[in-house]
């Protein structure tokens, strides 16, 4: 079996780390090549890097470039894929008429969100809706995002994100961490996200502001693509940004979050969100906000709490709660744990990525 992935670019988000995962571990299974094409230059996951795969750069000139469809097209030709699976929206489009006109099946995987609201003029909508048309398999990694994206019931299928506890067998002690933070004896609140319209710093921050009246050594941890940037600090407090550590992009991110005391993610839609799964799979009790992906992940009052959105009060409170009770804490780090490795570990996964595969070429 040849699968060919094709995905814009290889950047520090989410969807690229499930994606790296998933060819690590199909890249240990007998019987299955992979081929990576991006359309972008530089992979953030040296991993990918050290496997034995195929990568395959097809640079734009320009935003809209035509020949795009004919490059992937030769590269189809040259690869010779049994199956492609796009990962985004873009990369869809550019994937069908190779598809079709060298009868390969097309995997759609641009479902890794759970939208509020879909405008029928909003391009990524446009493109998904179009894109769908033409897939064999649609993947949606929560229930949300299927139903969000009004995908086809008859080609979507379900796989939830995995996580690969072999990333944290080995990692710093927990007091080299806090030193690095210089917080070794402080209570630390962290969230990890890219700072972007997506994410809802904004109640973060305004969350922070308010547990700093009650817990004024506190550390609020934020890691991620722009954290560090203006935007991001102008949004603090001046005479509190000595209680923030505004780290931008990492790749220890496991490492991080052992030294975190409460893990937040506030959002404003999500699908299956890689960060909550780094949290519960560290063993540390989670604050998110309710809604998309994350309430098929986190049980509210079992493994964390459930927020409203946007409701900077409400998330300080459940945040305090944690703060107040380590056996709290634990307990909630210790359910959430077993759930990850039950219900989303990398192994579950990659099972049902390579069912999927086998099924479809069962068709053909």
């Amino acid at each position: 079996m040849k699968i060919l992935f094709f995905i814009d670019s290889m950047t520090s988000g989410g969807k690229e780390r499930r994606l790296t995962e998933l060819i690590k571990s199909l890249d240990t299974i007998p019987g299955i090549e992979v081929g990576l094409a991006v359309m972008s230059e530089g992979i953030h996951y040296e991993d990918i890097k050290n496997l034995n795969i195929s990568i395959y750069e097809i640079l734009r000139n320009r935003k809209r470039d035509l020949f795009v469809f004919q490059k992937f097209y030769q590269l189809c030709k040259e690869f010779k894929p049994d199956i492609v699976h796009c990962w985004d929206s873009m990369t869809a489009i550019f994937a069908i008429p190779a598809c079709k006109i060298l009868n390969i099946k097309l995997v759609n995987g641009l479902v890794v969100d759970a939208p509020a609201k879909n405008s029928i003029f909003n391009k990524y909508i446009i493109r998904a809706r179009l894109s769908f048309l033409f897939s064999d398999v649609i993947i949606g990694n929560s229930k949300a995002g299927i139903k969000a994206y009004n995908a086809a019931s008859g080609k979507s299928k379900i796989i939830p994100n995995g996580f690969d506890f072999n990333r944290i067998q080995i990692l710093d002690d927990l007091q080299s961490v806090r030193k690095e933070l210089n917080a070794e004896n402080a209570l630390i609140i962290g969230m990890v996200a890219n700072f972007s319209v997506f994410k809802d710093y904004p109640t973060f921050y305004r969350s922070a502001e308010i547990l700093l009246a009650r817990f004024p050594d506190a550390i609020f941890v934020c890691v991620g693509k722009e954290t560090d940037s203006p935007e991001s600090k102008n949004m603090i407090n001046g005479e509190n940004l000595k209680n923030f550590r505004l780290l931008g992009k990492r790749s220890d991110i496991e490492r991080l979050i052992q030294g975190f005391d409460v893990c937040v993610l506030s959002t404003f839609t999500e699908g299956i969100s890689n960060s909550v799964l780094e949290y519960m799979a560290c063993g540390k009790a989670v604050v998110a906000t309710n809604g998309g992906g994350t309430n098929e992940i986190v049980i509210n009052n079992e493994t964390g709490f459930l927020v409203n959105p946007s409701n900077p009060r409400e998330l300080a409170g459940r945040i305090s709660e944690l703060l107040e009770s380590k056996e709290l804490r634990d307990r909630m780090g210790k359910a959430g744990k077993a759930r990850v490795k039950n219900e989303f570990s990398i192994e579950v996964m990659v099972n049902r990525f390579v069912e999927t595969y086998n099924n479809l070429l069962k068709k053909r």
